[in-house]
């Protein structure tokens, strides 16, 4: 959830940490701060608020000079969001100072032990807890900090990515990590420490990923040195070089992010199918699919776990998944599954999906799963996240970052990427025909063109959106593949704009909904001709005999629910398994829109951080 930036060298570490906050908002933005050490004193300066509200403060005092320091921007969990409960948190000393991404579970147990001995504690963090019960340890044990963060985390039930600074070893960090990633950036006589490597991509292309239960000694003078911290193990460090671009990372003329992402989808469905889809060739080359082909063949059920968009494109899989191999699929939330004691079997095929890959429900998930003995394949677009090192094997979507908050590119990749499974598998099982699997290459194939052509509405949809952005309430209906269209369009609209909406299954509406039908109620209906178009238009009609406000996405050429419609989006015609990755564009662009010209900041919407890394 929170945003860490740590730096250790011979340059300023202001712009450094400041910069990097910018580039971590995406993980929380309700207050900031950073710690600063000169060679003499420990500066923090904390803020509620967003890394700009800090930036203004930092204006209003003389600047420090330190080549080390720690920086963070928070997503709330212990505390409410001010000035006391941001980070840094500090020892009662003010020797150690810390920054802390995750939950510490059992912080009210040792935070009363602590309080016996005689610390006092001014913030409501469990974070604070943490640090004084390193200092605590130091005290007693007589050993250097990185034991004694060992040492402490040992007594720590929950989840943690920290970095550690000592004023009285002004030239050491110590990182560690359970449950949340960290990522340290390797330069010549210097370090980077981040959430992710997004701070450091100017400065160096070599990363550290820390690994579960990993702690690192970082010291500009020399190399890194990491142990486990349950056994005290020493570890090799194996530094990556990163493949990502600053350029990936910036706006590029656009005026947010997520409109940016928006507009990105052909490219990124293009590196998504680039050396998989053999379409001259009639073939899918999956290779993470290929070796464990058997598996797949063999199991009896596919579930599939996820949280939030990725849980609406687990969905879609779920239809292509069983019209393609007539397989069973169970779809479930991760957070649900790991806590209901579910019957997991040898033979079960589990899918996990995640953009981020750190997604704490569905890192447990894996776990519960694996222990069960099932397989594990995952789907996420960070190299190098835990799932991707977590599960048994797995597919990156090669969607690029993305750094809006709300989900647009990666919901689109993840779709792509499930297709070819599906394709594939119903190939090799015989259950898809050979003339049907060649025709849905070709159609796979030309989506991106497709995508193209509905982005080029923007302007019209633009208009639609101004036409609701009063409206309170919206209700999304969809009918088979397009159900969980449906999900995703009203979960964007609630994300960004703060307007409740609700997805149904359009046969759904006479069971409930339809009470909330009046001529102030907004509907967006996904009805291309695919599917069941004529169940559709009946439900069109009921809306209007209602005096509902219809808004329709619809295929070329559409004329029945055009006339039905108060306001109509085309999309180009494509087979009706495909029509998710088309019908979600224009409902992205339309909440996007909405929430702009509501005055939303669509990329850092209020109470939301784009990885939810603890429960």
């Amino acid at each position: 959830m929170c945003g860490i930036v740590a730096y250790i060298g011979q340059q300023q570490a202001t712009p450094i940490i400041i910069k990097g906050l910018k580039r971590l908002e995406y993980r929380g933005y309700d207050s900031t701060g950073i710690s600063l050490f000169n060679g003499s004193e420990l500066h923090t300066i904390k803020t509620m608020g967003k890394v700009s509200d800090l930036v203004a403060k930092f204006e209003s005092l003389p600047p420090i000079a330190a080549q080390i320091g720690i920086g963070h921007t928070r997503w709330a969990t212990h505390g409410v969001p001010n000035d006391v409960n941001a980070h840094p948190q500090k020892s009662n000393t003010g020797d150690l100072v810390v920054v802390h991404n995750g939950i510490i579970e059992n912080y009210a147990s040792l935070k009363e032990e602590l309080i016996h001995r005689g610390y006092t504690f001014s913030s409501d963090t469990d974070t604070e807890v943490l640090i004084n019960l390193i200092e605590d340890v130091q005290k007693k044990e007589k050993v250097k900090l990185g034991k004694a963060v060992q040492i402490a985390l040992s007594q720590v039930i929950g989840a943690y990515a920290i970095v550690v600074f000592d004023r009285k070893k002004p030239n050491e960090l110590i990182a560690a990590r359970l449950g949340s990633p960290l990522a340290i950036g390797v330069g010549t006589d210097e370090f980077f420490v981040a959430s992710d490597a997004t701070p450091f991509l100017e400065y160096t292309k070599n990363v550290i990923y820390l690994e579960e239960e990993h702690l690192a000694i970082i010291r500009s003078d020399r190399d890194v040195s990491i142990r486990k911290i349950t056994n005290d193990k020493v570890i090799k460090p194996y530094v990556e070089e990163l493949q990502m671009s600053l350029e990936n990372i910036q706006k590029g003329g656009y005026d947010y992010f997520m409109l940016k992402e928006i507009f990105e989808q052909p490219q990124a469905i293009r590196d998504t199918l680039r050396g998989r889809l053999l379409s001259d060739e009639g073939v899918i080359n999956l290779s993470s699919l290929r070796e464990h082909e058997n598996k797949f063949l063999k199991a009896k059920r596919i579930i599939i776990v996820a949280c939030g968009t990725s849980w609406h494109a687990g969905l879609v899989a779920e239809y292509l998944l069983e019209k393609f191999t007539r397989t069973p699929v169970e779809v479930e939330y991760a957070s649900e599954f790991r806590y209901r004691d579910p019957i997991i079997f040898p033979d079960d095929i589990i899918i996990a999906i995640s953009q981020s890959g750190e997604t704490a429900d569905t890192l447990a998930a894996i776990n519960i799963a694996k222990e069960r003995g099932a397989f594990v394949f995952g789907i996420c677009n960070v190299v190098g996240s835990s799932i991707s090192r977590l599960t048994d094997t797995g597919c990156y979507t090669h969607a690029g970052p993305e750094i809006g908050v709300a989900s647009t590119k990666a919901f689109t990749t993840q779709i792509t990427v499930l297709s070819l499974l599906a394709l594939h598998l119903g190939m090799v099982k015989g259950t898809l025909s050979r003339s049907e699997y060649q025709h849905h290459l070709l159609e796979l194939e030309s989506l991106p063109v497709k995508v193209t052509q509905i982005l080029e509405q923007e302007s019209l949809i633009k208009d639609v959106a101004a036409t609701f952005r009063e409206a309170s309430n919206c209700i999304y209906l969809g009918r088979g593949y397009n159900f969980p269209v449906a999900l995703e369009g009203a979960l964007k609209l609630k994300e960004i704009s703060y307007i409740h909406a609700e997805g149904y299954p359009a046969a759904e509406m006479k069971h409930g909904p339809i009470a909330l039908i009046d001529e102030q109620m907004p509907v967006v209906v996904i009805a291309t001709k695919k599917g069941h178009y004529d169940k559709v238009v009946s439900n069109i009609q009921e809306i209007k005999s209602r005096k509902g406000r219809i808004i329709a996405v619809v295929s070329e050429g559409d004329i029945r629910v055009k006339e039905l419609s108060d306001h109509c989006i085309e999309i180009p015609e494509s087979l009706e398994c495909f029509t998710p990755i088309l019908a979600t564009i224009p409902l992205q662009l339309l909440s996007y829109y909405i929430a702009v010209q509501r005055g939303c900041n669509v990329d850092q919407p209020r109470n939301l951080a784009k990885s939810v890394t603890v429960e």
